[in-house]
């Protein structure tokens, strides 16, 4: 397994200077001690401490807790043959869920415990005042990852991902793109928290089910990191991540850094489920021309040997072409074009 590539805090301390160096090759990058001056961070040495910390923040919101017997280890996932899960979901009072992160002995034989993807200005308002970073932009809120020792399923986002560690302990795997089909992805509307999950990744070495998953698993990249440490996941890289200490917390921020309009590249994809996948394969392959004509531009811009006047709506989507071509895609799913 090799590992990601560190770049410092201070060779990207602008949004522009992160743009540039790490969002835009599209590679994940591991930037060593970014939030280590955050009040979060240095109040993390003991889970009291850190509890005490966020009491002066928290709000009184319902949220989901994750709750899970000390046999599944805290490997949140399917239930037997994909039908239900092997964990409970419980609707809490945040503060109460809380209570029940920070006052359980990992000693003991009680459920573990996972709150995830909370949004700190509800739940935890003043929060990201005090812990945040503007290298995601300023639309990106933080969101806040709290619980025992547990593993979340190898997944991706369709979103640009900063994830970084205020507590504990994360250990991230990761697999790129391309390898979704020796990941064995399950279904993608049963899913745990969202997103589809690599049955693969959870298994154990050796699994007669996903044979071509052992020929890749020494492609992950793999990382540890301690709190302050944060890493940059681009869209669609797959991670599973492992809190390894008894205690841990994360913050993280998701965007899209490319977006120009309302409509996300997931519902292209979803879309196009619908309209391509079950046609004849050489019809298929027919229509993945097109995409690599018009979409990927493998070659380069459709009409590059016209001025740009006169390229018509595969001008620059802005400021005027996005809107055209929407209007276009909207009048062609009413009428069925």
């Amino acid at each position: 397994m090799k590992t990601v590539e560190e770049l410092s805090a201070a060779a990207v301390a602008t949004e522009q200077a992160f743009l540039d160096a790490v969002v835009v090759p599209c590679r994940p990058r591991v930037l060593r001690g970014l939030a280590a001056n955050w009040p979060a961070v240095r109040a993390s040495g003991s889970p009291q401490d850190f509890r005490a910390y966020l009491r002066r923040f928290e709000a009184q919101g319902t949220i989901e807790a994750f709750f899970g017997q000390r046999a599944i280890d805290g490997k949140y996932f399917y239930g037997d043959d994909l039908r239900g899960f092997n964990f409970e979901r419980r609707t809490l009072a945040f503060p109460q869920a809380l209570d029940a992160i920070f006052s359980a002995d990992p000693a003991e034989e009680g459920p573990s415990v996972y709150v995830g993807s909370v949004p700190a200005e509800l739940y935890l308002p003043g929060f990201g005042d005090e812990n945040g970073t503007k290298l995601a932009g300023a639309a990106a809120s933080p969101r806040i990852w709290l619980g025992h020792a547990s593993t979340v399923s190898c997944h991706y986002d369709a979103y640009d991902n900063l994830a970084v560690v205020v507590a504990g302990k994360r250990r991230f795997t990761l697999y790129a793109p391309e390898l979704i089909g020796d990941l064995y992805i399950g279904p993608i509307d049963h899913t745990m928290a969202g997103q589809p999950v690599s049955l693969a990744a959870a298994a154990a070495p050796g699994d007669p089910r996903y044979p071509r998953f052992d020929a890749v698993r020494d492609k992950a990249l793999v990382v540890e990191l301690e709190p302050g440490d944060a890493l940059y996941l681009p869209k669609l890289w797959w991670h599973q991540v492992e809190a390894t200490a008894a205690f841990n917390g994360l913050v993280n921020y998701w965007w899209d850094a490319f977006k120009q309009g309302p409509d996300a590249p997931y519902a292209a994809l979803v879309l196009a489920m619908i309209a391509l996948a079950e046609r004849p394969a050489g019809e298929r392959e027919a229509w993945r021309a097109y995409f690599d004509h018009y979409v990927f531009r493998v070659e380069g811009h459709p009409l590059a040997f016209l001025p740009e006047e006169k390229r018509g709506v595969l001008g620059p989507l802005q400021p005027d072409n996005y809107g055209r071509l929407r209007a276009l895609v909207m009048h062609m799913l009413r009428s069925g074009y």
